[in-house]
């Protein structure tokens, strides 16, 4: 995959920051995570895209989920799975996707809650989408999703590739 970083010169002209491919920021059993851009509650518009900035703005400064003002946008290439990984598998993935195991439901495994309004479209493949009361949704390459804050889990029986915008929003009720 190619990323294409835009941002202002010195005048305030629109110009190419970054151009080029970008690897998987983490490999896991389940999924590759593929992380193109976040915006952080202190950015503003423009947002600054210097070479410093532009390189990979996923870094420990933020989790896996975004915060309320937050933003994410990452490419997520998910793999069947014979057995869900083992809790020490997991618990090696901590430090490179903060926040996830503790959305992560123990008991039900891939079950989690966001804060967050989540618009996808997948681009390869297929995968289910499955909410808390069982019901499932089998989602095809171009079948589009808006995750609105609920209970749900990915189900992969097949390679799937789908691209992501995560925007961390406050909880008013309902969920969990």
């Amino acid at each position: 995959m190619k990323r294409v970083v835009t941002g202002h010169d010195e005048d305030g002209r629109s110009v190419f920051r970054s151009i080029g491919e970008f690897d998987a920021t983490v490999e896991t059993p389940v999924v590759d995570w593929f992380e193109a851009w976040s915006t952080y509650t202190d950015d503003a518009i423009p947002i600054d895209a210097s070479e410093a900035t532009s390189r990979d703005r996923y870094s420990e400064r933020h989790p896996v989920f975004p915060r309320t003002g937050e933003s994410c946008f990452r490419i997520l290439d998910f793999h069947p799975l014979d057995a869900p990984p083992a809790p020490e598998e997991l618990a090696q993935l901590a430090p490179s996707l903060p926040g996830l195991i503790e959305h992560m439901e123990p008991e039900n495994f891939g079950m989690h809650t966001t804060d967050s309004v989540d618009y996808g479209v997948v681009i390869s493949g297929s995968i289910t989408l499955e909410l808390d009361d069982g019901r499932k949704e089998r989602l095809e390459a171009g079948d589009v999703f808006v995750q609105n804050g609920t209970r749900h889990a990915w189900r992969v029986d097949e390679p799937c590739r789908m691209a992501v915008v995560l925007t961390g929003v406050p909880r008013r009720s309902g969920g969990k």
